[in-house]
């Protein structure tokens, strides 16, 4: 029994938790920052794809690092520090090219070092991996603090302060990663290196599909939500509080899921969860002046987001085992920020008043093709290589 400690679960959910509030406070009211600098809608869905598309490289980057060195947590380190710096550069930056240079050099540390730290989180987990969720369900709690505390802020206070927020969170990350402890992770071994290979089986690249084409259907939501409720009338307190009750009905989801994933099965549940986020995407485009049913739209996020993610990290560590972890979740995070990368720029081409009912109306139908491509890589034997 002394060789399974007890994972950290405190300093572990401690980074989630700070992780998502910077998260918490950028994905609402981004928009919202850039509007008040003069930013048109085109320049807004560009400058958030400048962030999202850093997440085509740098996961697979540090991926391949950490998978041959092992120093996964020393590389989160190293990020999260990087964070800290490179976001200072947004308090000078107040044209278009300075300010996608800092957010590519932010993005690039942001969105790489998620990936390691969530297989650093499975590696002190062991055979406990089903908690995962009571871990990741801090990052929530995060995300709603920030996107509710910065709502109720800026009803009263200008959105200018944001990029301090976020700044006092990015230094907090960085602090809890000191203190979670190192960990053994496997190294890529010969024998299992061939993530190419891996990639060409169907249930594979059928299930990075689906998650493709997910994400891509969340370009609108994380880039213009905000935007579409104030046109709409929604005070930025309202609108906070609507962030707040996505993320708090994906928290009630990760509390249970370590006991739901395992009686559901996670295809039935990523198939399920494809369904309910098409659902959520008609219900806000074509209801959005109807409070109630917008607010059922956001409890929605549990099946959109939570469901779909825990079940995606269950399935990634069967699929590439110990010693290709942190490749598989870079290709993960890679796909999640190729699809709202792509989906911001175009939504922010097509952004007017009028088009978003229609706009977050298509993205229903992206989900029903990625139910398709999910339901069809389920037909084919699933791989499986030994840990």
């Amino acid at each position: 029994m002394s060789s399974s400690p007890r994972p950290p679960f405190i300093r572990l959910g401690a980074f989630y938790f700070f992780y998502f509030a910077v998260i918490g406070g950028f994905m609402p009211y981004w928009g919202l920052y850039l509007q008040s600098l003069g930013f048109n809608a085109e320049a807004i869905g560009q400058l958030m794809a400048v962030v999202m598309a850093t997440r085509i490289i740098a996961p697979n980057f540090w991926g391949y690092i950490a998978d041959s060195t092992g120093q996964r947590l020393r590389l989160v380190r190293i990020g999260a520090f990087m964070i800290c710096i490179g976001w200072l550069g947004v308090f000078v930056a107040r044209e278009f090219w300075p300010l996608a240079a800092v957010l590519l050099a932010y993005g690039f540390f942001q969105n790489a070092i998620l990936a390691q730290f969530e297989a650093v989180t499975m590696a002190h987990l062991g055979r406990q991996r089903e908690r995962y969720s009571q871990v990741r369900v801090w990052g929530s709690l995060g995300f709603i603090v920030t996107g509710t505390g910065l709502g109720l802020a800026f009803d009263h206070y200008d959105v200018a302060m944001l990029p301090l927020a976020l700044l006092a969170c990015a230094v907090a990350t960085w602090l809890a990663s000191l203190f979670v402890p190192d960990i053994a992770t496997p190294t890529r071994h010969e024998a299992d290196s061939n993530v190419w290979q891996l990639l060409k089986q169907t249930p594979v690249w059928s299930f990075f599909l689906a998650h493709f084409l997910l994400q891509l259907s969340h370009a609108p939501y994380y880039t213009f939500y905000s935007i579409f409720l104030e046109e709409h009338g929604y005070s930025r307190t309202h609108i906070g509080w609507l962030w707040g009750v996505g993320v708090f009905a994906e928290v009630a989801i990760f509390i249970v899921m370590h006991k739901f994933l395992p009686w559901v099965g996670e295809q039935r549940l990523m198939l399920i969860s494809l369904l309910l986020a098409a659902l959520r995407w008609v219900l806000i485009g074509q209801f959005v002046d109807t409070v109630e049913v917008i607010w059922l739209a956001q409890l929605l996020h549990a099946a959109s987001f939570a469901t779909f993610h825990a079940a995606a990290m269950t399935r990634i560590y069967r699929y590439f085992g110990d010693g290709n972890q942190g490749q598989g979740q870079a290709v993960y995070s890679m796909l999640w920020g190729t699809g709202v990368a792509l989906g911001s720029w175009w939504v922010g081409m097509l952004w007017a008043p009028d088009t978003g009912p229609w706009i977050f109306t298509a993205a229903a139908g992206l989900c029903v093709l990625a139910f398709i491509a999910l339901h069809y890589g389920a037909r084919r034997s699933l791989p499986t290589i030994s840990a």
